[in-house]
């Protein structure tokens, strides 16, 4: 019976191999570091109080730009408007996206805006306990300095304030500024005209009970964090290459398993679903959102990723399952609903948060589901949910390692006992284990230090003439990564064509599980690192 190309194939030849993917593995991490440039970018605004004579209070009959030809009548400051009796209801703050001189590109993909309030203390005018800000805001696009600006959005949205003031409140202390937390304000799916213009009023009414007890704001700051255009066409350029490669793998390894005289067993399906799955990820119709206005292409790429995640935990489980040598009957997708229902469930639960808050973004940018008080315990209550799904999995999934080492153990005190043929098979077969074990908690080890030197860098090292950029080479390495280790997955576990004797095929069992648990095991902590981190938006 031919065993798998793992289990025959000669020391150098894997030695090779592993080499291979290492050299791979490296150029994934370079062409983030020293190619491509920072993921995203981070520009600041500062909003224009602009004055409203006519009061055209719906946004569609006026749009009131910060500065140019057309710009709207300013005032400095609060101050000066009470001087000449300008209401609030009156003033506008206005943002115009990108900065005088520059222009916005469909290679920025998204586009996520963060709001903060400069409210100053007053003593006759303080900020309330669970005071909330109502926003009339308003967003229009154009593509020319020429024409005119085209409604893209309208809504009136709530934010509550979380401020503090870190001194007494004495009216020696009158002027001086609340530290309020930031506020979520506005997402774009997708970045496909050239200047964006954001016109922001706080309606006051005291018979409304609108914008009472906020203090006394003084500006509006806003910060557009975008990804950058170079790193999005290293990305891009990433995602084209690694498509065909895995393609041709999974096309590969499927065509094997069909030349056996039997039918496929489970875990030969697993494998090729994984394969499906990365596939899935790898696919760059990102390209098409250079052309095209999609702004689903953030939920899109959640989805794909969700999918993903959901099919590497569940072959972890299964792989485990079917080769813990219990004597049950096994190879069966039924076996495991127990231990794959929760994987699923807490997919579930991941897409509808996700689904509650990008989902409702494609028709209203400014809505965020942390804004309410309601919608925040609902975040709270399925993202709690997805937690307990996730300590349940990595506690079973600790007790299955603990079985296979028990079996390890149990096999190795058989050694001595075996042909010499099939004992150096097998002390082969737990050396080789072992040194991939190492490898990946190596590269496991790297996900961690490229993290926190992430975290506590500016996100770039200088080398020589060199600029290496940290966080970009975190991004491409892990995401070389996911795809080395499907691609040595389907190319090592492969049915091979060699034969050899019925004693040392009966012994494939214990490689197999052995040598990718560990791995399993290892890469699961990068799974967690990444999931936590690729999403672009909360940079």
């Amino acid at each position: 019976m031919a065993g798998a190309i793992i289990e025959n194939m000669s020391t150098k030849k894997l030695v090779i191999v592993g080499l291979i993917l290492l050299l791979f593995q490296a150029f994934s991490f370079m062409v983030g570091g020293l190619i491509a440039p920072s993921p995203t970018t981070a520009v600041h605004y500062l909003a224009t109080k602009c004055v409203d004579s006519v009061k055209a209070h719906h946004q569609g009959k006026k749009w009131f730009m910060p500065w140019g030809p057309y710009q709207c009548d300013k005032i400095r400051d609060f101050d000066e408007a009470m001087a000449k009796r300008i209401e609030a209801n009156n003033i506008v703050f206005a943002v115009h996206i990108p900065l005088p001189n520059k222009e916005m590109s469909p290679w920025f993909q998204f586009m996520l805006v963060i709001l903060q309030f400069d409210i100053a203390f007053k003593m006759y005018n303080q900020i309330q306990e669970g005071a909330v800000a109502t926003l009339d805001v308003g967003l229009a696009y154009r593509d020319s300095t020429l024409s005119k600006w085209t409604e893209m959005a309208h809504s009136v949205e709530k934010r509550k304030l979380n401020c503090n003031f870190t001194t007494t409140k004495t009216v020696e202390n009158e002027g001086r500024y609340y530290e309020c937390d930031l506020l979520p304000f506005m997402e774009l799916g997708s970045v496909s005209h050239k200047y964006y213009l954001l016109n922001i009023r706080l309606p006051v009414s005291e018979r409304k009970n609108l914008n009472v007890g906020i203090g006394e704001i003084k500006d509006i700051r806003l910060v557009g964090i975008h990804q950058n255009g170079g790193f999005t066409k290293v990305w891009f350029a990433m995602k084209t290459f690694l498509t065909p490669s895995i393609l041709i793998i999974m096309i590969w390894y499927w065509r094997r398993i069909t030349m056996m005289s039997r039918p496929p067993v489970l875990l030969e399906k697993v494998i090729f679903a994984l394969g499906i799955s990365m596939t899935f990820i790898n696919i760059p119709v990102e390209w098409f959102s250079i052309g095209f206005d999609w702004t689903w292409m953030l939920l899109f790429g959640d989805i794909r990723q969700g999918v993903f995640y959901a099919m590497l935990l569940s072959f972890w489980i299964i792989f485990c399952g079917e080769h813990l040598m219990d004597q049950s009957e096994r190879n069966r997708l039924s076996v495991y609903w127990k231990q794959v229902g929760p994987i699923v469930f807490g997919s579930f639960c991941l897409f509808i948060f996700d689904m509650c808050e990008r989902g409702v973004q494609l028709t209203n940018p400014f809505y965020s589901i942390w804004a309410s008080d309601v919608g925040t315990e609902l975040a709270m209550a399925f993202i709690i949910v997805a937690g307990i799904c996730a300590c349940l999995y990595f506690l079973f999934l600790c007790f299955m390692v603990f079985q296979v080492f028990r079996n390890i153990s149990g096999k190795r005190s058989s050694l001595p006992a075996m042909t010499k043929a099939r004992r150096l098979h097998y002390e082969g077969l737990i050396f080789r284990f072992k040194f991939l074990m190492l490898v990946t908690l190596a590269c496991a080890a790297m996900t961690v230090i490229f993290f926190i030197v992430s975290q506590v860098n500016e996100g770039h090292w200088h080398w020589g003439d060199y600029t290496v950029q940290v966080n970009s080479a975190f991004f491409t390495g892990i995401y070389g990564m996911w795809n080395l280790y499907v691609f040595a997955l389907m190319f090592l576990y492969a049915p091979s064509h060699k034969r050899y004797g019925d004693e040392q095929s009966s012994g494939r069992i214990l490689h197999a599980s052995s040598i990718s648990y560990h791995m399993n095991i290892s890469l699961l902590t990068d799974c967690k690192l990444v999931t936590d981190l690729i999403q672009f938006k909360n940079i």
